[in-house]
């Protein structure tokens, strides 16, 4: 039997990817769910939340699915995030990476999620819905 390298999750919802001015206050909207994530730099306030809370004036990519790797994982363990960007990127899919203190988080369009759920199988990873 082959051994797994490591179980993600899948999502079942659809996330977006905000651009607010550095200025802004964090939004109500933006917390309406399980998962949301908050960047604020000196250039941006990036803000990645459900879909269906984000206003339509709203600069935003949208149409984002996310599968988390099981966690937690600590923070000796090298490569993941490269391992897994560098499987998709050789089939031409694009991420978006959030990593916390207990796991990473990888967003991929939802129209490339079935290769890539399709892809990381194929290296081992196990994917759960």
């Amino acid at each position: 039997m082959i051994e797994k390298i490591l179980t993600m999750k899948l999502f079942k919802d659809k996330y977006g990817v905000c651009r607010l001015t550095r200025n802004e206050s964090i939004p109500k909207w933006a917390q309406d769910s399980d998962f949301f994530s908050i960047t604020k730099t000196s250039d941006e306030l990036s803000i990645v939340c459900l879909e269906d809370s984000i206003p339509s004036e709203i600069k935003c990519e949208r149409d984002w699915r996310i599968l988390k790797i099981e966690g937690p994982l600590d923070f000796s363990l090298i490569g993941i995030l490269a391992s897994i960007s560098t499987i998709l990127a050789q089939k031409g899919i694009s991420i978006f990476a959030i990593s916390t203190y207990d796991t990473d988080y990888i967003l991929v369009k939802n129209k490339d999620l079935d290769n890539a759920v399709e892809s990381l199988i194929k290296e081992r990873y196990e994917v759960l819905d």
